[in-house]
């Protein structure tokens, strides 16, 4: 997704985020990185920009944005935690073997357990591991 630094800064005014300029570029990063970022993938990137930058301001930032409903934290792995400025309703699929994260269309509106009647669900995630198609086309190598 390509977006100016000027609608960032008008879509954080809009979300009530004062739009710094670590705000503005962790956001730039975001969007032009559909990738899932970590936050070292982020600071690693950025530090060549923004000198003075540290994971501390990545972190704090995202958590912001988190709090502000503009960016979604995306957990496969454990405690890796990825980022995605997409929030709309999707899936994820993390390929086993390349670690690349895909993104699918999902009806989340039909993931409604009667179980759950009365709870008062914030946030629905779908995740799913395997092997990618590209991977599975890979030749095996033989082992002796």
């Amino acid at each position: 997704m390509s977006i100016s630094i000027n609608e960032i800064k008008k879509y954080l005014l809009r979300n009530d985020i004062k739009p710094s300029f670590p705000r503005l570029k962790v956001f730039e990063y975001l969007a032009s990185h559909p990738t899932h970022p970590t936050v070292d993938d982020i600071y690693q990137s950025l530090v060549k920009e923004i000198p003075t930058l540290s994971k501390t301001t990545v972190y704090n930032t995202l958590d912001l944005f988190i709090r502000a409903n503009i960016v979604r934290v995306v957990t496969i792995d454990g405690n890796e935690l990825r980022y995605d400025v997409d929030i709309t309703n999707h899936g994820h699929f993390k390929c086993e073997q390349c670690h690349t994260i895909y993104e699918f269309d999902i009806d989340t509106d039909v993931l409604s357990p009667s179980s759950l009647d009365g709870f008062d669900i914030r946030e629905k995630n779908v995740y799913f591991k395997g092997t990618c198609p590209r991977c599975l086309a890979k030749p095996k190598s033989v082992s002796s």
